[in-house]
């Protein structure tokens, strides 16, 4: 696997946000809005920090790849486990929190180092998928995509990490159907008191009380969320990947996030199953999964980045 990257020549191409109103031509960004990603790599999640630095995980291996949004040049700075990483965030403390998809478990890893700073197994059941990962002021919170749970990863006394973990059973509007993904991205409420988790296999969105798990679904004025991945709350914005329809859609939500209404849908000529999102100086980055691609050692894998709405 090729282990650092140069930045690609790159041009903001082919745009698209689908409104009633027409869209606005996009402002000249002195950042790259095209990067590559190792060969291979499999990318799945992306986290960037106050930083103008992104992290991306493989589920090739699981390697953790570094990349300086401000030149497109990156590295791989921390070597998997041999397992995916899938889900990944950043807090404040440049910590970086890796879902471990179907090795069932999910890691906290030096963002400056590489160094591994704590390891969660939270099942040994081999029908699970760690897809995603939130951080609240609490506690950092993990989907599985195979089961109706969440797990929770409380903080202690200044962020310290614990020893083990909770798990919350979802009930409510949520209902598992067995056999493929179901839970994928995860995302704070505006108000901060509840947690957004999309439904991929159903196109819905609840809302779940993170210290009982009970969901609710969001009104969402009959939209649909086919495809949802990754999510991005912003304020009052939510961001929704929706990976093999090569779409963001955005949305105005009510500050406890029990609703929301459908602002635009951002599509891209240089999307290529995109799935999951995250953002800095006005622009949204996200990498491109090629889900639709034969994977090999030689794939080629990039990142892409749009204007905000």
């Amino acid at each position: 696997m090729q282990r650092t990257l140069g930045a690609l020549a790159a041009v903001v191409l082919g745009v698209s946000l689908v409104t009633a109103a027409p869209a606005t031509a996009a402002q000249a960004h002195p950042f790259p809005a095209e990067f590559g990603l190792p060969d291979g790599f499999l990318p799945e999640g992306i986290a960037i920090g106050d930083a103008p630095t992104a992290y991306f995980g493989s589920r090739a291996d699981g390697d953790l790849f570094r990349v300086d949004l401000r030149t497109g040049r990156g590295e791989v700075f921390s070597q998997g486990p041999g397992t995916a990483s899938v889900g990944v965030k950043v807090d404040w403390r440049k910590r970086l929190f890796v879902a471990g998809g179907a090795g069932g478990d999910g890691r906290v890893v030096d963002a400056r180092t590489g160094a591994i700073l704590k390891s969660y197994r939270f099942t040994s059941d081999a029908n699970t998928f760690v897809n995603d990962v939130v951080i609240t002021d609490a506690a950092a919170y993990f989907t599985d995509s195979r089961n109706a749970v969440l797990y929770r990863v409380p903080f202690g006394r200044r962020g310290s990490l614990p020893e083990s973990h909770t798990a919350i059973p979802l009930t409510g509007d949520f209902v598992l159907t067995p056999g493929v993904n179901n839970a994928n991205g995860i995302a704070e409420t505006p108000d901060g008191k509840a947690l957004l988790i999309v439904q991929s296999n159903t196109g819905q969105l609840h809302r779940v009380d993170p210290r009982t798990g009970v969901t609710t679904a969001v009104d969402l004025g009959g939209e649909v969320l086919t495809n949802g991945d990754g999510l991005l709350v912003e304020g009052r914005t939510l961001y929704v990947v929706q990976n093999r329809l090569n779409a963001i859609a955005v949305f105005s939500l009510a500050k406890d996030g029990s609703s929301g209404a459908l602002v635009t849908k951002i599509t891209d000529t240089r999307f290529d199953v995109p799935t999951t999102v995250a953002s800095f100086a006005g622009r949204l980055y996200l990498p491109n999964a090629r889900f639709t691609t034969p994977p090999t050692p030689t794939t080629t894998y990039n990142a892409v980045s749009v204007p905000k709405p």
